[in-house]
Parts: C-alpha cells; structure tokens; sequence
C-alpha cells in the first residue's frame, strides 16, 4: 500500500469519475489529505427489549442474533436530534461513495466533534470498489450533558489510500445494501456453526491459507 491521497489527488479521481460521492461533496469538505462527510437523516438507536410469546424479553446480543434490535428514525428537513447521556447509536453518513478498485478508505472521527463529548470511533476500512452510505457508530460520552447534532453538519472524514494494484472484483456484503438493516450475517454459515460449536482448530484447518492456491 502507497501513501495517503492529498487534495489535488482526490479532486483529480473526482473529475475523472473513477471516485464518486452522491451528492458530490462541496468546498468545504475537501481538506488537505482527506474528505469530510455530512451526517445523515437516518439514525439507529439500540433496542433494549422486545415483546415475545414469553413476555417482555430482554436483547442478549449474540454472535449469530439477527434480529431487528434497532428502533430506525428518520429525521425530516430542520430537525435535530438530541443524543442523550452515555447513548450509543449509529448514525449515516448523508453521502454514498463509490471507490474504485484501486483504493480503500478509512474512516476517522473529526476532532471538532470528539471535543463535544461523542465519540465517534475509528470505524474501519471502506473496501476497494464499496458502493453505498456509511454507518458509524457514536457515543455520548458525558455523564450529564445532551449533545445535540443537526443532518448535513460535518462529522467524519474519509482518508483514502490508494492500493499497489486492483482489489479483485468481489463486492463488499454491504454493496449497495440497505445500511439500516444494521447487522448481516456472515458469508459463510459453516463459520457460523464452527464458532458456535468451538471447533476453532478445526476452522483453521479447513480454511488455511494454503487452500487459497486451490481456488477454495
């Protein structure tokens, strides 16, 4: 992996079309090595319990849960949203993203708002040839102060990286999914039992690295 784009870099894989943003970003989120994105309408706050034939059950998260244990709001034009005290959520970025195959991305939380009290984590890589909105997760970290955030403010920042050579073509689990399902199930259902079971050396052993030459 090479070095980090800088501006003249991105603006030059926006206008040849090969990295995409809907809606395209303005003036003010082109920084000097990274692009900022906007939060979006969409937040996912955690649910806590659900109604069930036995009663009022609490969640207990598990591994293979796939349940809908988020409560999905949608925020309309001038409203706001108040993050209360030690809340965790997840919230969308306003903008899709397209990467080409030669680039992945990293997602950082911006300072600015790490200094109101939320913590919005390193969220992890945007795979090479991703298409689609971005989910980050945030946190109210006070103990008493509400924070409230407003769609379209700047939130994050997108760090791309160009790649040595192109990812192969195998779309992410997530390419063009609906981002608010929140959680979808492993690609692989034999991993999923394995796990489940504890026949970790066994998972190993069929899935080595030296099975990787003979196409499995």
């Amino acid at each position: 992996m090479q070095g980090i784009l800088t501006k003249k870099q991105i603006i030059e894989y926006m206008e040849n079309g090969s990295l995409r943003f809907s809606p395209e970003p303005d003036t003010l989120q082109i920084q000097l090595h990274s692009v900022d994105l906007r939060l979006g309408f969409s937040f996912m706050i955690p649910k806590s319990w659900e109604m069930t034939e036995r009663g009022r059950e609490a969640f207990l998260i598990d591994y293979t849960d796939d349940r809908k244990r988020f409560d999905v709001i949608e925020l309309e034009k001038g409203q706001f949203f108040d993050i209360l005290p030690r809340e965790a959520l997840i919230v969308s970025s306003l903008e899709e993203v397209c990467l080409p195959r030669d680039i992945m991305a990293v997602l950082y939380p911006r300072s600015s708002v790490n200094r109101r009290g939320l913590a919005v984590d390193l969220s992890g890589i945007v795979d090479a040839g991703y298409e689609g909105r971005l989910l980050i997760p945030v946190q109210n970290n006070t103990n008493s102060q509400v924070i409230r955030v407003y769609p379209g403010e700047r939130f994050c920042q997108l760090v791309f990286y160009p790649l040595s050579s192109e990812a192969e073509d195998k779309k992410s689990r997530w390419y063009k999914k609906d981002i608010i399902v929140g959680r979808l199930n492993e690609l692989h259902k034999e991993e999923e039992e394995m796990i489940l079971h504890g026949n970790i050396k066994d998972l190993k052993s069929k899935y080595s690295i030296v099975n990787l030459d003979k196409g499995e």
